[in-house]
């Protein structure tokens, strides 16, 4: 057993028991005398157990305030895990620090990585070099004002609705907006929010990085079910939703296909790799704005065989990037 089971043991042995000898842990845990030393030391010195060597029972036992039931009872922390599934709680925490904005996710986890490094048993020192083993790289990254992001989890958990003053990028024109915040929605290497806006009376999706102010409204936000969300927001291709979803076919070379065949460029989409080499994609989308971006990414190598409209409209934006290199 590793050694958080070996701490979860401990501590269900001597409540069980009242006080255990130090050669019956021995045995129970199949250690050696220095390895339960350290367990010993360890449980009471960093995770503050009031473990006590009693010489009248010649045992371990916890302290009379500790196996008091009318007292708070000591508990070791997260001990139902085990020393891998803490690393993977650890690595987890790192991606999480790559997708949070200002730190306002970070500061609330804090306490719990501080307990996750501590059962590890390592130093601080050694703790955070695993952690440093994990690097999340954030291309083209906008940021998000902490106080936003702040105040639209808030409102998220409260269930309020929120204010926003909000930067319209298309019309180039700053609006009001009052909103039923839904969920938060995280999309390359940017936040987004859907939400219920009650100037349109229906779902929309907010760029938090477009939202110039945010304050939340004392009044309780207007309920949408997930499905209902979902089939909205989530049918149309990356962050852009429609009501009128239609099917790209695209067309890539097997130079391309090799990268293209293991990527997922919506859930629904369906690929077919031939005898060649090259591969197949149909993808569905609502509005072309942003399939178009990545289909211009792949340059020659990729052709749109349908529908006729998005050809053109990938073909004149090539022919107008061309140009300007003439």
């Amino acid at each position: 057993m590793d050694r958080t089971e070996r701490f979860y043991k401990i501590e269900l042995l001597i409540r069980n028991r009242g006080s255990v000898p130090f050669t019956a842990l021995m045995d129970e845990l199949g250690v050696s005398r220095a390895t339960l030393k350290r367990d010993l030391e360890y449980l009471r010195e960093r995770l503050d157990a009031p473990i006590v060597y009693d010489r009248h029972s010649n045992g371990y036992r916890f302290t009379a305030d500790a196996r008091d039931a009318r007292q708070v009872r000591h508990e070791l922390p997260g001990l139902w895990f085990s020393e891998r599934e803490i690393h993977a709680l650890l690595t987890m925490h790192q991606l999480i620090e790559g997708l949070d904005e200002g730190g306002v996710l970070a500061r609330h986890l804090q306490p719990l990585l501080d307990k996750l490094h501590s059962m590890l048993g390592a130093s601080d020192a050694e703790s955070r070099e695993m952690t440093r083993r994990v690097k999340v790289l954030s291309a083209a990254r906008r940021p998000v004002a902490p106080r936003h992001f702040e105040v639209i989890g808030s409102a998220l958990t409260r269930r309020q609705r929120v204010h926003l003053h909000y930067w319209v990028r298309s019309r180039r024109e700053m609006t009001d907006r009052t909103v039923s915040p839904q969920r938060l929605v995280h999309w390359r290497n940017t936040w987004y929010l859907d939400a219920w806006c009650h100037a349109t009376d229906a779902l929309r999706r907010f760029a938090l990085d477009a939202i110039r102010e945010a304050d939340l409204v004392d009044q309780r936000a207007k309920d949408v079910a997930v499905k209902t969300i979902e089939a909205e927001l989530d049918a149309g291709y990356g962050a852009f939703s429609g009501a009128k979803v239609q099917w790209a076919i695209l067309e890539f070379t097997p130079e391309a296909a090799q990268w293209v065949r293991h990527e997922q460029w919506h859930p629904q989409q369906e690929a077919k790799l031939h005898s060649d080499g090259s591969l197949t994609l149909r993808v569905p989308y609502a509005d072309a704005t942003e399939l178009a971006m990545d289909i211009l990414r792949h340059g020659e190598q990729v052709r749109v065989v349908a529908p006729a409209g998005l050809a053109a409209a990938v073909k004149a934006t090539l022919a107008r990037a061309a140009a300007r290199y003439v």
